[in-house]
């Protein structure tokens, strides 16, 4: 009998379950990393992402031959015949493979079959399993973030002082939102040149005939589990002690700020979720840092990054990627995947920057691009499918409630507790973008009107009726009265023409 095992692309870690399950047999127990050229196709993914995620592959199996393991890196046109002839060659009667965190590769890992029993092994790439949460789920507490959050600290006891947290409030949230002001001037971020391995796969990822997205150059991510930890002490040392109060800060010329730029590795398991919360309560306890920035910081991955997967494995279905509760159907504009065709500053600034490195922070993606797609009435299956193949740190799990659920109320509120709609004013209180901009955020009809505006006060009158069912939106929607019926039709009026004068592209050509 021989084992086998396969290793997926995002479980780069010598402790996942699979390889755990087997590391005393090492010597014996063949290992397979499949670097898929259809896989890379199935989206026009950035060209960044690519690079990250076969060169973080090509990097681990490298340290899985340095510790002893027999190690197959196959590339191949797609996953099933380099599997098939791989079982083949080695003799495998057992293959054993982590349960994918994506549904998509579950259910096709579910229909395989293979000329051997396939061995699913529980996943724990995240902290919370689904019969853990399936159980706090049925206990009657409402299913939302803050409750899962603070659950979350007690059973992890993150921050805590006996029952209660420490400082005696949940999160501080309150205390993080500071707008931008003159000067400021964040640490820059750690990036690492591209070594050999890395440069042979950029190799190959540029020259793809155009059916990918963003620069492949200049490349600085980690790509190493040594080099993902040298990111992690250096956002402690050099980010975190101030990353709070500018966390959803926006300012041209900073892409990154005071952000941990840890998702990417997270997400392929190069870092784990409980490692980076403990190193960051560590500098709480041990150099006295400001409680809002490292509270701010672990809420994000010990509250919404596991809340996300929790809600992903509990709620979505086969139908969850088609919700459209608003029923909207505009295609994406062509500035989605060319910066240069949209003279709206704030998306200019966004979406080059997204162009350029593959990414972009949270208020970014919410608060610009997503509130944009939301007001303007885009299909929430193309807007989901470019974020997913934009971000460097997109997966199935992360996008579909990430951008269908907290973007888009395309569920009609199963995630969110009210839809993050918002007009110019918001984009021009936290950020400087408008004062590089040609449109007026005070205006809301005019010539030079911000678009974010009209489609603001556009998608409150058009969804009046199922917005009042969200009791958060009750005291918004009476502004709706202030409005004489003529005012509404003429931003309905200039909201159409926008999308009829404004070029639109089909998506990039994918397999």
């Amino acid at each position: 009998m021989t084992i086998g095992i396969w290793v997926l692309g995002d479980q780069l870690w010598q402790e996942q379950a699979a390889l755990a399950s087997c590391v005393d047999q090492r010597a014996t127990t063949p290992v397979l990393l499949i670097e898929s050229r259809q896989q890379g196709r199935s989206l026009p993914y950035h060209r960044q992402k690519l690079v990250l995620v076969w060169s973080a592959m090509r990097h681990f199996a490298e340290e899985l031959r340095q510790a002893g393991w027999p190690v197959t890196y196959a590339i191949a046109e797609s996953f099933e015949p380099a599997l098939r002839d791989w079982v083949t060659q080695q003799g495998i009667t057992e293959l054993r493979v982590m349960v994918p965190s994506d549904r998509p590769l579950q259910r096709w890992l579910a229909a395989l079959t293979l000329p051997c029993d396939l061995t699913l092994v529980p996943n724990h790439h995240f902290l919370w399993d689904a019969e853990t949460f399936h159980d706090w789920a049925k206990g009657g507490t409402q299913l939302v973030m803050g409750n899962f959050y603070s659950t979350g600290r007690r059973r992890f006891q993150v921050l805590m002082e006996g029952k209660k947290p420490v400082g005696g409030r949940w999160s501080l949230d309150q205390d993080n939102r500071k707008p931008p002001k003159t000067g400021l001037n964040p640490p820059p971020p750690l990036w690492f040149e591209p070594d050999e391995i890395t440069r042979a796969v950029m190799a190959i990822v540029e020259p793809d005939h155009g059916s990918q997205y963003g620069a492949i150059a200049p490349f600085g991510w980690a790509v190493t589990r040594s080099q993902a930890l040298q990111v992690l002490d250096y956002f402690i040392d050099h980010r975190l002690p101030t990353f709070g109060p500018y966390q959803d800060a926006m300012v041209t010329g900073q892409d990154t700020l005071w952000h941990a730029l840890l998702s990417p590795y997270l997400n392929l398991g190069l870092l784990r979720p409980l490692e980076v919360i403990r190193a960051a309560e560590a500098a709480y306890w041990d150099r006295q840092l400001p409680l809002n920035s490292v509270e701010g910081f672990i809420r994000q991955v010990l509250g919404w990054r596991e809340y996300m997967h929790c809600i992903y494995q509990y709620h979505v279905d086969d139908t969850y990627p088609q919700s459209n509760w608003f029923d909207h159907h505009e295609s994406l504009p062509a500035f989605f995947w060319d910066a240069q065709k949209t003279d709206m500053n704030c998306l200019h600034q966004t979406l080059d920057q997204v162009e350029r490195t593959g990414y972009a922070h949270h208020i970014q993606r919410l608060m610009i691009l997503g509130n944009f797609a939301l007001i303007a009435g885009l299909d929430p299956q193309a807007v989901e499918q470019w974020f997913h193949a934009a971000f460097i740190d997109a997966y199935d799990w992360v996008m579909q409630t990430n951008v269908l659920g907290m973007g888009l109320f395309a569920d009609g509120g199963l995630l969110a507790t009210k839809p993050y709609a918002a007009s110019a004013n918001y984009i021009n209180k936290m950020s400087d973008y408008c004062k590089g901009c040609r449109y007026d955020p005070r205006d809301r009809y005019g010539d030079n009107a911000c678009p974010f505006n009209m489609f603001y006060w556009d998608f409150l009158d058009r969804h009046r009726e199922k917005l009042q069912s969200q009791g958060r939106m009750s005291f918004i929607l009476k502004h709706l009265d202030k409005m004489t019926d003529a005012e509404r039709q003429t931003l309905h009026q200039k909201a159409q023409a926008w999308h009829d004068q404004t070029p639109k592209l089909a998506p990039r050509a994918i397999d």
